[in-house]
């Protein structure tokens, strides 16, 4: 494939055009592009092919805090090439805008944009994307530039110089490194270094609670504060230790600084020169499925909440109940997970660590239940949860339950919500049966359907049944209907991860680095998150 990039068009949350930019070639217009995008039925392909368009056009999408940018090609182009580059745009703008990314930034600062996008792609081909090269090669005013812009000062120039080129890089730099994701001359007075591990779990459990798939996928967050050029080396380990580690991680991404042959060789070891600043380091899956393969009835998947829901309660069906259990979160625990910490003096510093939210004491957090109903689900006449706030809106088709942070630090392990149904009004109306009303409109029934000819025990058959019975056992069968098929928790828990991977050590090696001086220590700090929005998810 040997396709080129020729524009790109940023749109705002009215769908309206805020940028383009036109590499090469005669690509179509903004406005002409986006009513051939919008043809296309919800979802949206990331990839869409426009053949009555001249020239015939591959059209790469994206859509990020409510902007829509688009990438337009008239030739073969590798599509994982050409969204990736979308990824990078909007990482980019984000590093010198700032987040979130709104169009008022990208408006008030279009000088820095177009800047950016040049440097990034030259003439369909692209080039540096890296927001640390990027620094070195794209000029941004300062405060004091765009103070003066506008005025036409004697010496304005020199004084512009003095307070904008302090801090700004040259176009050209005179030393600048061969790595192009690192800054040249990086000084900091305070030299520090995080890495920030979170994982995202997502589980579905059976209405038995056995677990039908597990997955945690992680991603290690690397902010790196220190000067000159230090080569680090990061070590990874599992539950059972470091030697099993590349049987454990599936799927490892890293980013173009790690060493891949130091990977290979000892899978868990990360050597880098680290970018200036907070960069994605590595990314990974663990399936959790094979340590819980004991057998149909086990389940010996560790999560922080265990959740059950019973269907079909009450005297006529209609009641259900969701039923929390918050265990006892266990991190892998070890005093190498402690040495780190994160946060102000006496919090999480040095060894031995343990307040709220470290490896050794995790805290769950953003505890939230949805519960989705059928659409025939009127409303919920009672709505009865033992702690927290539980709202049911009829238009968004989901009971929500919010269970506090204060409620479960106060120690409390169970929790319940008891919900009563309410169907469709025809079902509730009596007598809405035509033939249970007379001819005159009474309600009197004349109508006779005894046997010309029978015996007496069929009409004691026929009579058996009361007309209450078998009116609740009408109401029986439909509130069944009403009853949920799913639920899902939310939440999130600070020192825990759940496929038990941690950070062993993060060394700086003084031989191979440049600028940092042999008595310089820098500060080390490690933190673990785990994020489940809605992904752990059990059937009724």
């Amino acid at each position: 494939m040997s396709g080129v990039i020729e524009a790109i068009h940023v749109y705002d949350e009215r769908n309206s055009p805020i940028l383009s930019h036109t590499y090469t070639g005669r690509p179509l217009s903004a406005a002409h592009l986006l009513p051939l995008y919008l043809d296309h039925p919800v979802p949206r392909p990331s990839l869409i092919y426009l053949p009555n368009t001249n020239p015939q056009t591959l059209v790469f999408s994206l859509t990020h805090a409510n902007l829509l940018f688009l990438l337009t090609s008239s030739s073969e182009l590798e599509p994982l090439l050409a969204l990736e580059f979308l990824h990078r745009i909007v990482d980019v703008l984000e590093d010198f805008l700032g987040a979130p990314l709104l169009a008022s930034k990208i408006e008030s600062n279009y000088d820095v944009v177009a800047q950016l996008l040049t440097e990034m792609c030259d003439a369909g081909t692209i080039g540096t994307t890296e927001p640390n090269a990027l620094r070195d090669l794209v000029e941004v005013e300062g405060f004091m530039g765009k103070l003066l812009g506008n005025l036409s000062l004697p010496g304005k120039s020199g004084f512009n110089q003095n307070f904008v080129s302090s801090s700004t890089p040259s176009l050209i730099a005179s030393n600048a490194p061969a790595l192009p994701w690192r800054r040249a001359n990086v000084r900091h007075t305070s030299n520090e270094m995080y890495a920030d591990v979170v994982e995202t779990l997502t589980v579905t459990l059976a209405p038995s609670g056995r677990p039908l798939a597990a997955f945690a996928n992680g991603t290690i967050a690397f902010t790196c504060k220190v000067s000159g050029v230090p080569d680090i080396l990061l070590t990874l380990t599992g539950p059972s230790g470091k030697h099993n580690l590349g049987s454990i991680i599936d799927l490892p991404v890293f980013h173009p600084c790690v060493r891949l042959a130091r990977w290979k060789e000892r899978p868990g070891e990360l050597s880098f020169i680290p970018p200036d600043g907070r960069f994605i380091l590595a990314g990974y899956e663990v399936d959790l499925l094979p340590s819980t393969s004991g057998g149909i009835g086990s389940n010996n998947l560790k999560l922080p909440v265990d959740l059950e829901v019973k269907t079909g309660l009450g005297s006529l069906g209609s009641d259900f109940e969701v039923r929390l259990h918050v265990n006892k979160v266990f991190g892998a625990g070890g005093s190498s997970m402690t040495q780190y910490g994160r946060g102000g003096s006496g919090a999480g510093r040095g060894f031995g660590a343990s307040h709220p939210g470290t490896p050794s004491s995790p805290s769950l957090e953003d505890l939230t239940v949805t519960v989705p109903l059928p659409a025939d689900v009127r409303n919920l006449s009672e709505i009865r949860p033992s702690k927290g706030d539980a709202s049911y809106n009829p238009g968004d088709r989901f009971l929500e339950w919010h269970v506090p942070a204060k409620e479960l630090a106060a120690g409390v392990s169970y929790f319940g919500l008891r919900c009563t149904v309410v169907g469709p009004i025809a079902d509730e109306e009596e007598g809405s049966d035509p033939t249970s009303f007379g001819f005159n409109g009474t309600g009197a029934d004349y109508s006779y359907d005894e046997p010309y000819q029978g015996n007496r025990s069929v009409k004691q058959e026929k009579t058996s049944a009361t007309p209450d019975e078998e009116k609740d056992g009408r109401k029986t069968a439909q509130n069944k209907i009403l009853m949920p098929s799913s639920a899902s928790i939310s939440f999130s828990v600070k020192g825990w991860l759940p496929s038990g991977i941690k950070v062993e050590s993060i060394v700086v090696d003084p031989r191979k680095s440049r600028g940092l001086g042999e008595s310089v220590k820098p500060y080390k700090g490690v933190k673990y998150l785990t994020i489940s929005k809605g992904g752990v998810e059990i059937r009724c």
